[in-house]
């Protein structure tokens, strides 16, 4: 008999996917200065797991709302809340070329409303990256992005994610 993979599987495979990379990630920049980009808050676990993985370095969040608990919510001078398009523009000066580590956990169960966030959002992080930062996310969105270098990121056997080494 066979069984479907089911919904709690998936999700399963897809923090436990998460939790691998990020700790992996936090390997690659340990020792290195600049802040860490989180974009989607979502429910703040990750947010709240790149808290234990950095406690020192301070962590940038970007999302259209923050529906979190007090616990788990960024300082509001970290905390850039509404469309991609509109805060990560208005926050690049102030934190261009500082950033060491951005997560985009951008992907929705309906990927036909993601409104093309694939293509334009690696143009929107790239001025906070500092050289060699590190990019994970859970869609492909530095693939064929100029000076954007593939890596493979481990623990993806179950559920995809995507790494790069930029600059």
């Amino acid at each position: 008999m066979t069984t479907a993979h089911s919904t709690l599987d998936r999700m399963i495979d897809r923090l436990t996917t998460q939790r691998v990379a990020l700790g992996w990630a936090a390997g690659c920049v340990a020792g290195t200065p600049g802040l860490v980009m989180e974009i989607g808050l979502g429910k703040g676990r990750t947010y709240d797991h790149l808290r234990s993985l950095f406690p020192p370095r301070d962590i940038l969040v970007f999302d259209m709302w923050a529906r979190v608990p007090a616990s788990l919510r960024p300082d509001e001078d970290r905390l850039f809340l509404g469309d991609f398009r509109d805060t990560l523009p208005a926050a690049a000066e102030r934190f261009r070329g500082g950033v060491r580590l951005v997560h985009a956990d951008i992907g929705s169960a309906r990927e036909d409303e993601e409104d093309g966030i694939r293509r334009w959002i690696g143009d929107l992080i790239e001025p906070f990256l500092a050289p060699g930062a590190l990019v994970l996310s859970d869609r492909p969105i530095g693939a064929g992005r100029r000076g954007w270098e593939a890596l493979d990121v481990p623990g993806t056997e179950r559920w995809a994610y995507h790494g790069w080494r930029v600059g």
